[in-house]
């Protein structure tokens, strides 16, 4: 077998598009991995300039790229990020439907006086997929990683995050923030009566309903542990938040969810402590908290099943 002949079966085997191009870009080579997903065999495209077999590409970056690569003899890589298709290629023996992503390499090259390019195409898309996939799967993750698991609603870390996020900002912009903590009124009794199963059932209703009363985007609902639950409410006053909590706590109690016989009230209640951002005193999360904690515990011992707005200690 002669080298040239040889040289071409190897080209024609290789598992990326391989062309080359004399210095006015017109195609001097063209491999069957191009023939079987373009469309376009080699004496078709032969003695063609790149726009002439390709006419999308006039003034396309490409197009450029080529010209740079001739011109200054610099190979370069064609960014990914700007277009993952540039070339009409599609999977094999198709020639339609979506094009394969491609990773396009220029190296320019001399043979005597004369000064070609060789452009390399490699189909990318399960490399890409793959990435996709796992980037999928990452987001997922860290969606997860901040929503309780039981309820759906955001969970303690992601609680945090938003807490010392909204602090930060109140203390920057001298802006309200209110903060509220609720719990369900004699919650081990209703475990304790129906089971843990329907406990948990009971929590996902509860949790439901107090984040269907936040309407705004930048509310946060979440899960504070066991029983508890607590509200992040941006740009909201005491007198404000007393009057969120209050819708909270009557829409809980209008469920007419059955409670445990021993229960302090027939129904499922909700006991709201109520604590608003002071940059003389309640400045910083834990203080927010304490002052929220306390007035949730005089809600419980004050009866339960009503909201009271705490004060600095």
């Amino acid at each position: 077998m002669q080298e040239s002949t040889l040289y071409g079966r190897v080209l024609g085997l290789a598992n990326l598009g391989l062309m080359v191009l004399d210095a006015d870009q017109r195609i001097v080579f063209w491999n069957q991995w191009l023939a079987s997903r373009s469309g376009m065999a080699p004496p078709r495209v032969l003695g063609l300039t790149l726009v002439e077999a390709f006419p999308e590409l006039s003034g396309k970056r490409i197009e450029q790229s080529l010209h740079t690569a001739l011109a200054n003899n610099l190979p370069s890589v064609l960014p990914q990020n700007q277009d993952r298709t540039p070339f009409p290629l599609f999977a094999a023996g198709t020639w339609g439907g979506e094009r394969i992503e491609q990773s396009v390499t220029l190296t320019p090259f001399n043979e005597g006086k004369e000064r070609f390019c060789l452009v390399e195409v490699a189909d990318v898309s399960n490399t890409v997929g793959r990435e996709r996939q796992l980037r999928g799967q990452a987001e997922a993750l860290r969606a997860q990683s901040y929503v309780d698991g039981l309820t759906g609603i955001a969970n303690r870390r992601h609680f945090d995050v938003a807490l010392d996020r909204e602090l930060r900002r109140a203390q920057r912009q001298g802006a309200s923030l209110s903060l509220l903590l609720m719990d369900i009124d004699s919650f081990k009794a209703y475990n304790d009566h129906f089971g843990h199963q329907q406990g948990d059932a009971c929590l996902t209703m509860v949790a439901e309903a107090f984040a269907s009363r936040l309407q705004r985007p930048a509310d946060l609902a979440a899960r504070y542990g066991g029983e508890e639950f607590a509200a992040i409410l941006p740009d909201t006053t005491p007198e404000q938040a007393a009057q969120h909590a209050e819708v909270i706590r009557a829409y809980v109690e209008s469920l007419n969810m059955a409670h445990a016989p021993n229960a302090v009230h027939p129904h499922v209640t909700l006991s709201i402590g109520v604590a608003s951002f002071d940059k003389d005193h309640l400045e910083d999360a834990k203080a927010l908290l304490e002052a929220a904690d306390r007035a949730l515990y005089a809600a419980k011992r004050e009866g339960r099943n009503r909201v009271i707005v705490g004060q600095p200690a």
